[in-house]
């Protein structure tokens, strides 16, 4: 697939590293600009690319960025693209943003409201970098991480679900994007590493 990044940080850069191995066409954006990336680019043989390239040209792309740059995204853009939300708010770093902070949004659900148009889906934020880097196995393999996958659309969801196998980790289905709060920080399947049947069960387990 052609993928657009946008994030270069642990896990815009943990998953630029792990698509290009697997042979995906990589294009890495971040908000300081192509010439940041220029490591990154040499040592994986993506494209450090402007924002609005990794976007334009993308079969799917990837958000992993600080939830209170979203707003600052180009918007339209995004209108029917494939949108892998791997963001997680946290207020000490995002700052107040009131239905975020009360949980009266999903934070996914609050992305997807700024992106219009955008076929999201939630997965990638629960996972610690150095484990989506190390941790993947084949299929089958017993203990294998399973990820949390949530969404709207059951085309895109299944899409990604996908990637998530080829990249080693099993694909749970987690429900909508209105549901994806119960893969947020401080929920029992955030940073745990479960396996399937445990990541069932902590979804299950989760409160709001």
């Amino acid at each position: 697939m052609e993928i657009g990044i946008i994030g270069s940080g642990h896990i815009g850069g943990t998953l630029t590293r792990r698509l290009r191995s697997l042979g995906h066409d990589v294009a890495v954006a971040n908000s300081r600009g192509p010439q940041s990336l220029t490591d990154l680019a040499a040592e994986t043989g993506a494209r450090a690319v402007p924002v609005e390239e990794a976007v334009r040209g993308a079969d799917l792309v990837v958000i992993a960025i600080p939830v209170k740059a979203v707003p600052q995204l180009p918007a339209a853009l995004f209108d029917g693209k494939l949108v892998v939300d791997a963001d997680n708010y946290y207020p000490q770093r995002d700052g107040d943003i009131p239905e975020l902070l009360d949980r009266s949004l999903s934070s996914s659900r609050w992305t997807a409201d700024h992106l219009k148009g955008a076929r999201v889906v939630k997965v990638f934020n629960n996972i610690q970098a150095a484990h989506l880097m190390d941790e993947g196995k084949p299929a089958g393999t017993a203990g294998r991480i399973a990820l949390p996958v949530a969404g709207d659309d059951a085309d895109a969801k299944r899409l990604v679900m996908g990637l998530v196998d080829e990249l080693g980790f099993d694909p749970v289905d987690a429900g909508t994007l209105d549901e994806s709060w119960r893969q947020q920080p401080d929920t029992p399947v955030y940073g745990t590493d479960r396996d399937a049947g445990g990541v069932r069960e902590g979804l299950a387990a989760a409160r709001p």
